[in-house]
């Protein structure tokens, strides 16, 4: 029987409520990285995530005190960029930006012969550079090999690494590199991901910090 006039918050909160009694196991994860899956779960509908997400040793702790300096957060596409929550991150002092759809991005990629996501990326290091950066990766593996290949550089150390790319080229060897750089990371293993898990994964993280 459908339940009829009810709330957004209440909706939340029976969701999150059927969420806790279905989670099984969950001795794995810190009370942080249990919240951030909720919430990928929440966004998604798929109780696979208690698995397959992987956070490096203190991500959590260290996004959040980049958050509390005003980080700033990188998206690979516009979509998860309209998720994150912008009350959240001008309560937070934060910011948020795409560039993947510009015109000087896509002049680069063409010029270039790569993708736009990499331009992205390199306008992303070029333009915040000295700030702390989060990186949410949900759609692009190309984009998290581009910043792999940074990091080895030494041209970036980015704050955090949210690599949720979903597909079937690329996008799990995409994300077990990442793993390997000496950075905070949240990763989704295997193919599954979107843009909606990465904007899930910020406002997990926001929502920690800012009390709707």
């Amino acid at each position: 029987m459908l339940i009829e006039n009810v709330s957004p918050a209440e909706i939340e909160r029976r969701s999150m409520e059927i969420i806790e009694s279905e989670l099984g196991d969950t001795s794995h994860l810190t009370e942080q990285e249990k919240i951030i899956v909720k919430r990928v779960i929440h966004t998604t509908a798929d109780f696979d995530y208690l698995q397959n997400m992987n956070f490096s040793e203190n991500a959590v702790s260290d996004a959040l005190k980049a958050i509390k300096g005003g980080a700033v957060f990188v998206t690979d596409t516009n979509m998860a960029l309209a998720g994150i929550s912008k009350p959240a991150l001008e309560f937070l002092n934060c910011k948020a930006y795409c560039f993947t759809g510009d015109s000087d991005v896509s002049e680069q990629a063409k010029n270039l012969g790569i993708t736009r996501s990499v331009a992205a990326i390199d306008k992303a290091v070029k333009n915040l550079c000295g700030k702390k950066i989060i990186f949410a990766i949900g759609n692009a593996p190309t984009a998290l090999i581009r910043l792999h290949e940074l990091i080895s550089s030494g041209d970036i150390a980015p704050a955090l690494v949210i690599g949720v790319p979903v597909g079937f080229v690329n996008a799990e060897q995409s994300k077990e590199i990442i793993m390997t750089d000496n950075v905070p990371y949240i990763i989704s293993a295997g193919r599954k991901g979107g843009s909606t898990v990465s904007a899930a994964i910020c406002n997990a993280l926001l929502y920690m910090l800012y009390k709707r």
